[in-house]
Formats: C-alpha cells, structure tokens, sequence
C-alpha cells in the first residue's frame, strides 16, 4: 500500500499545473487563438489581480465579503452542530423532521436571495442569513453521518460503568463526530463563500467583491478587472480551504491514519 505523497510534493504539483495553464492561456492569446479583447491575456490578468492588491478600496471590499463569510459560517456551524447532535441521537425527533429537511434541502441557496431581500432591509444582515442557510446543510449531514461511526461498544462500556447520557455524549460521542463536524465546516466554508459573493452580485450592497465586479462592469478595462477580481475570489477559496485541510490534518491525524489504514 503507497502512502499520499508529502504536502511539499503536492504543493509543486499544483504550482506546476497553475503555471502551465497560465503559459497555455497567455500562448493562446498571444497567437491568436483567443481574441485578447474578448478573454484578456494571462499576463495582464495577473498584473491587474497585482495592483487590485495594493488597492485600499478593493482590500475593503474583500474584507467586507470576509466578514460576512465568517459571522455566516460561525452561526451556521453553532446551529447545525447541536441540531445535528439532537437529530442523531433521537430517532424519533429525526423521523418528525425528516420529512420538513428533505423538502428544504434541494431548494437552491442562490434562489433564496430574493426572500432575503425582503425579509432583511439591511445587505450584509441578508448576506448572512443566506450564507448560515447554504452552509448549515454540510455541517448538519457531516454531524449525523459521523454519530452513526461511533463505536457502540465504546458507548456500551462506559454505560456500564454508570455513565449517563449526556456523559456518553460528551465522551464518546462528540470526540468521535468531530473530524466529520470537521470535514463538514470545510465543505460549508467553500459553499458560504460562493454565497457571499453571489449575494452580492445578485442584491448589490455598499461593498464585497461581487459589488466590486458590478461596479468593474461601467469601467473602460472592465473585463480584465472583472477576470481580476473573480481571481482573488479563486485565491481566497483555495487558501481557506488549505488552512482547513491543515487543521483537519493537525487536530485528527488519528482519524485519517485509521482511514487510510483500512483502505
């Protein structure tokens, strides 16, 4: 059995696959294979992404979206959490509402913006709100699935040994859910940040990187800062869900050597 190759080997491996699609695009364009009025080159992307950098009024925007990305998800993770825990531990709770979670499940979050608008007067209220409803759904299902991998003879033994059921709970149950409650935030981080800035694009609002790129929109060179902008957003997702990833790695290494081990 082969191991996965060390962090720093899948770093360089990524780094080389950005950088070729940068040189395959920037040939593409400077040959004429892609019209550069209508997809910029790579290059000038880049250099605009580099100065949108140095921007104090982008900066704000992005951390704008931030900040709303972040109160969403902590609320989301606080609420899903405990319901997930009360849904997994009493069937019968989780048999009344099962039927009400299936029915609002596939309701796309971005369809939800508009209910949002008139329900909150405030954007970054309705931002929110949005992100905590399409976030809470991964943290939720991860917390449940993972109730259902505790061990029932740990459970067993510590009953017999006169523990009660929030003891159980607490010992057992919850160290054992929680690299699922784990892998579950680090779905919903990506997800409340697509919905951060689809709010934006769709509701407007005074800041954020999707009004960023609407008001890019009225600009001479509005396509490459729009392409610019859309990049950091890229960056952004990436970086969140690496540091996520690391702290998964950190916190239950335990939990993935007994996955890989029984793969």
């Amino acid at each position: 059995m082969t191991g996965r190759p060390p962090l720093s080997s899948r770093l360089l491996c990524g780094a080389a696959g950005v950088a070729g699609l940068f040189c395959v695009m920037e040939l593409a364009g400077r040959s004429g294979l892609i019209d550069p009025i209508v997809f910029p080159l790579a290059s000038t992307v880049v250099s605009r992404a580099a100065a949108l950098a140095a921007d104090g009024e982008f900066l704000a925007d992005v951390a704008s979206t931030l900040g709303a990305w972040a109160a969403g998800l902590l609320i989301a993770v606080l609420v899903a959490v405990p319901t997930g825990f009360l849904l997994g531990t009493l069937p019968r709770v989780e048999a009344a509402l099962r039927p009400v979670l299936e029915f609002l499940r596939p309701i796309p979050s971005v369809a939800l913006i508009p209910l949002a608008l008139l329900l909150f007067s405030d954007r970054f209220d309705m931002k929110v709100a949005v992100i905590v409803y399409a976030a809470w759904w991964p943290v939720l299902i991860n917390t449940m699935y993972g109730l259902k991998d505790v061990d029932p003879l740990a459970k067993e033994t510590l009953r017999s040994f006169g523990f009660g059921r929030m003891a159980v709970l607490w010992r057992v149950s919850l160290p054992s859910t929680a690299p699922f409650i784990a892998t579950g935030v680090r779905l919903a981080a990506a997800i409340a940040l697509i919905l951060a800035i689809s709010a934006e694009l769709l509701a407007g609002g005074a800041s954020g990187i999707g009004t960023f790129i609407i008001e890019a929109g009225g600009s001479p060179d509005a396509l490459e800062y729009i392409i610019a902008a859309t990049l950091w957003a890229g960056v952004i997702g990436v970086v969140s869900n690496g540091l996520f990833t690391l702290a998964e790695r950190r916190l239950f290494h335990w939990h993935l050597a007994r996955t890989e081990g029984a793969r």
